[in-house]
């Protein structure tokens, strides 16, 4: 499936905004965020609520069928979570900004979209292997999968090396 993110600057200015928003809680910043996101993509802005928490804690964002986001505000983002990084809150928002913009199959394209929103923003300099792994094609489940796994000694082979050992043991006593 193709899917069409904003290139890498714009994306990194859009990042840039969301994180100055987390730190400052100043609304010029995540406004300028979601609107640039809405015009690359041709769509109206949403209508986004702000609230303290979501299914009692539970939930970080939810996006409704008539375009209204609800999510957690920064200054509440650290209660009673888990993972509550500035990181964590920015990949909740593109995830919940791709609800918003794919409603078929909506979970599967929503965190495929926040994975692309995110890829590629770090400086251009700091680049590792795994860039060549993802141009290779090779998803992290599937490497997970071709990963070699360590057999486990069965029971009887395992009785039976301690078998053999007491018995050396034995025979080296009653050599000396």
């Amino acid at each position: 499936m193709r899917m069409i993110v904003p290139p890498v600057a714009h994306r990194r200015e859009i990042d840039r905004n969301l994180a100055e928003f987390f730190r400052g809680h100043r609304a010029a910043h995540f406004n300028r965020a979601i609107s640039s996101m809405c015009r690359y993509f041709k769509l109206r802005r949403p209508r986004i609520e702000w609230f303290e928490y979501i299914d009692w804690g539970k939930t970080a964002g939810r996006t409704y069928e008539d375009g209204r986001i609800h999510l957690v505000h920064p200054e509440n983002w650290k209660r009673g979570r888990v993972y509550f990084s500035e990181r964590r809150w920015i990949q909740m928002i593109y995830h919940e900004m791709g609800h918003f913009l794919f409603w078929s199959d909506a979970e599967r394209k929503a965190d495929l979209f926040s994975r692309r929103m995110v890829t590629g923003l770090k400086a251009p300099g700091r680049r590792g292997s795994s860039r060549s792994r993802t141009r290779a094609g090779i998803s992290g489940t599937r490497r997970a999968a071709n990963r070699v796994r360590k057999r486990r000694p069965r029971i009887s082979i395992a009785r039976k090396s301690r078998r053999t050992a007491r018995i050396d043991a034995r025979k080296s006593r009653r050599v000396a």
